[in-house]
């Protein structure tokens, strides 16, 4: 795991976290199944980030899955090579994308800045800081969209991917009281250190409790 500055933090053994016992049971038997996945997130080659990147430009208001296919569909007709008005891979029915118009556009657009975003993704460059460029520089990205840019590749360290089914469980175990209704940046940022806090009195790495989290909602490790 890689702290804020960029250096290496220890991961917590599962023997000697303090976790509620329903958590700590799942991640006892997750967390093998979870470090794998992480290891597969960190070993996706540069060649593949823009489709990362387009991946959570369509995740928000769409399945995961139907992302995951979309992305899929713009990979096997070559959209990294030779870009092409996605909108109608966007809005096929075995995959819709809601807001397909809007995405589509997007995805034209970070076509068109692709060189200076993967030269950004293969920089030396905190997770944090290489977040903040993110936001600012691809349209679409937010915090939570650009951590899991991060996480995707292998690079958010200890940052948090901050969706309902996470917020909802950090209330769930009392990481936070309330449920926020809109998150702005400076909320992002303080919830994601109550994530971090959480983390550590429990034991368990952040990227670890995120998959973990996750997990519990949909029943599988998904990216």
């Amino acid at each position: 795991m890689v702290g804020r500055n960029g250096c290496r933090l220890p991961r917590s053994s599962p023997t000697t976290a303090s976790a509620p016992p329903d958590l700590q049971a799942l991640y006892d038997a997750q967390v093998g199944a979870i470090r794998t996945r992480l290891r597969e997130f960190a070993a996706v080659p540069p060649t593949a980030y823009l489709y990362e990147v387009i991946y959570c430009l369509l995740t928000p208001q769409s399945s995961a899955r139907n992302a995951q296919r979309a992305v899929d569909a713009l990979q096997r007709q070559g959209f990294a090579e030779q870009p092409f008005d996605p909108e109608s891979a966007l809005s096929d029915r075995a995959h819709y994308i809601r807001f397909h118009r809007t995405k589509a556009r997007r995805l034209l657009e970070l076509h068109r800045r692709m060189p200076e975003v993967l030269t950004a993704l293969t920089r030396e460059m905190s997770p944090f800081d290489l977040r903040e460029w993110l936001v600012k520089h691809v349209n679409g990205l937010g915090y939570k969209e650009a951590t899991h840019v991060l996480r995707n590749i292998g690079r958010s360290g200890d940052l948090a991917i901050l969706d309902r089914h996470i917020l909802r469980n950090m209330k769930r175990y009392g990481a936070i009281r309330v449920l926020p209704k809109t998150i702005t940046r400076r909320q992002y940022l303080r919830l994601e250190r109550s994530f971090q806090r959480f983390a550590r009195r429990i034991g368990i790495p952040p990227d670890e409790l995120d998959l973990l989290l996750w997990s519990m909602e949909t029943g599988e490790i998904l990216k």
